[in-house]
């Protein structure tokens, strides 16, 4: 018993700075929101999750030790990924396929073209094809996490662990940049609620970013983007495997896929039709209180989102991207804008 018990602590210790830095950066964010609308008069108006990324970068410097990484890390990548799996409860699955398959083929086809430009930038700039494949998936799929899954199909070449260090931080610095400079954008291009959710979650790197903008517009357009986000993520298998193929197809031999399962991405299915049933059966939602228990998860799903943002913040520094070459960098901002113009030109067909 006590051999169990002792790691579980040890771990919630090492766990704790991290988790209740990040909590208090929220809790400001979110008692600041209002205040500064207060304040201002109602001139200026933040939503809490920009104020909690705003505060968080503001503190990485000062912040970013062993004391409070391991706690960030466990926001961002864990906390967060429940919090998202709780959003099933806002949506049914007439929401998904109400997508249309219209919508659904402009997203795969775009990040189909987003890793072959990425490919073909990188060689013409005389870089690595690995390189263009692991910034194409970051900028296709979802960031980080499709920039790691492809490094285990992507043949080795002498700058490898470099340009996945690289990807990833190129990965998480412009998706945060992206999450403030989206919003406005659709606004200008006069988009309304669904068209902007499309765009925010076909066109934003990480899920925490394409959350942090979504919601940051209204719940709507958030619902949105998750779920475009999230089909998103639904094909990160199918694209690491055929980046795989692909290089085997040149004559190198890929390493073996390890992808690892979106189980965040299942549960929120899960509760899709959860939340579709009891739609469907206001009778039986009532006598399992179901209301009351939909709107505590839904409660918990904003916090744990908010905590997660105030985390991103805290851990994201756009200093550490000014020391890499610009060919680096040209190739990942050619598959940024590549994606965002094809989503923009395709949302134009689609209607």
């Amino acid at each position: 018993m006590t051999a169990i018990a002792l790691p579980t602590s040890a771990t919630l210790r090492k766990l704790a700075p991290g988790v209740l830095l990040s909590l208090a950066v929220a809790i400001a964010s979110f008692l600041a929101a209002p205040l500064l609308k207060t304040i201002t008069g109602g001139q200026l108006s933040l939503p809490d999750m920009v104020i909690a990324l705003i505060i968080g970068i503001a503190l990485h410097s000062a912040v970013m030790t062993p004391r409070f990484e391991p706690g960030m890390t466990f926001c961002v990548k864990k906390l967060l990924r429940w919090a998202i799996g709780l959003l099933g409860l806002r949506i049914a699955l007439g929401d998904i396929i109400g997508l249309g398959l219209g919508v659904a083929l402009l997203i795969v086809v775009s990040m189909v073209v987003t890793v072959a430009v990425a490919i073909r930038l990188a060689k013409a700039l005389g870089g690595d094809a690995g390189f263009g494949a692991l910034a194409g998936a970051a900028n296709a799929v979802c960031g980080a996490s499709a920039t790691l899954a492809t490094a285990t199909v992507v043949p080795d070449y002498p700058r490898k662990g470099a340009d996945i260090a690289f990807a990833v931080v190129m990965a998480n610095a412009i998706s945060t940049v992206v999450m403030l400079a989206y919003p406005p954008l659709c606004l200008w291009l006069g988009y309304g609620d669904r068209t902007t959710g499309i765009m925010l979650g076909a066109t934003i790197h990480d899920m925490a970013q394409v959350v942090g903008a979504g919601y940051a517009v209204s719940e709507p357009v958030g619902n949105t983007a998750v779920i475009v986000k999230l089909f998103r993520v639904f094909l990160l298998l199918p694209m690491v495997l055929a980046i795989g193929w692909w290089f085997m197809r040149q004559g190198a031999r890929a390493g073996e896929a390890r992808v690892p399962v979106p189980v965040f991405a299942l549960v929120f299915l899960a509760l899709c039709v959860v939340n579709s049933l009891m739609a469907a059966s206001p009778a039986l939602a009532a006598s399992i209180g179901y209301p009351a228990l939909k709107a505590a998860l839904g409660e918990a799903s904003k916090w744990g989102l908010l905590i997660a943002i105030a985390a991103l913040g805290l851990g994201t520094s756009l200093k550490s991207i000014l020391t890499i070459g610009w060919r680096h960098m040209a190739v990942f901002m050619g598959a940024t804008f590549t994606i965002l113009f094809l989503i923009i030109a395709g949302l134009r067909l689609v209607g």
